[in-house]
């Protein structure tokens, strides 16, 4: 989906409750990841997809750039590629994990969320209705199978919504953005 069908989704759904679900889940995405954005799936789907569109949005939004931890990254992968699940239980308060889950989580999956959860990480998920994974996020997306929007849809609205600008945004942060936009961001 490029950003003109989002927009198309987002209006389409305007009226409904799942798209004001979806901006709450993203603004606290936004809000959670003060120190770094932990994303993790699950052993047989990594969220690919949904990394390189937050790590688009953090353009925009610096706390959006997501750590992509992989179950099983592949010897001399690279640095951003080779993140394993060691990462979890280094997860440290003012971090947050950000875990898509499209079916069941399996019990490994449930208990690293779960350790992560013990060391002060913020648990967020996005799944298909797992009452295991949701019971142990601090903030839930559910997207049920059949439902409005498919789960690759509501990943894209989750990653633009996250990046949409506050109403509550200070001038300051507004210009900085401009600027960012139109010099492109300021780097030391």
């Amino acid at each position: 989906m490029d950003a003109g069908q989002v927009t198309l989704l987002q209006e389409l759904l305007s009226s409904t409750e799942l798209l004001a679900d979806t901006r709450r889940f993203a603004r606290t995405l936004r809000s959670s990841a003060r120190e770094d954005l932990l994303l993790l799936g699950t052993p047989r789907d990594e969220p690919w997809h949904l990394a390189a569109h937050l790590d688009e949005e953090s353009r925009f939004v610096p706390r959006l750039k997501p750590t992509l931890v992989r179950w099983a990254p592949p010897p001399g992968a690279p640095a951003h590629l080779a993140v394993g699940l060691e990462r979890l239980a280094a997860a440290l308060r003012g971090e947050a994990l950000f875990v898509v889950a499209p079916a069941e989580a399996p019990a490994p999956l449930l208990e690293r969320v779960d350790d992560a959860r013990r060391t002060g990480a913020v648990i967020l998920t996005m799944d298909g209705g797992d009452r295991e994974l949701t019971g142990l996020a601090h903030e839930a997306l559910t997207v049920r199978e059949g439902g409005l929007v498919t789960f690759d849809q509501a990943q894209h609205l989750v990653s633009a919504s996250a990046a949409e600008e506050s109403p509550r945004r200070g001038l300051r942060e507004r210009l900085a953005r401009l600027l960012d936009a139109v010099s492109g961001p300021q780097s030391f």
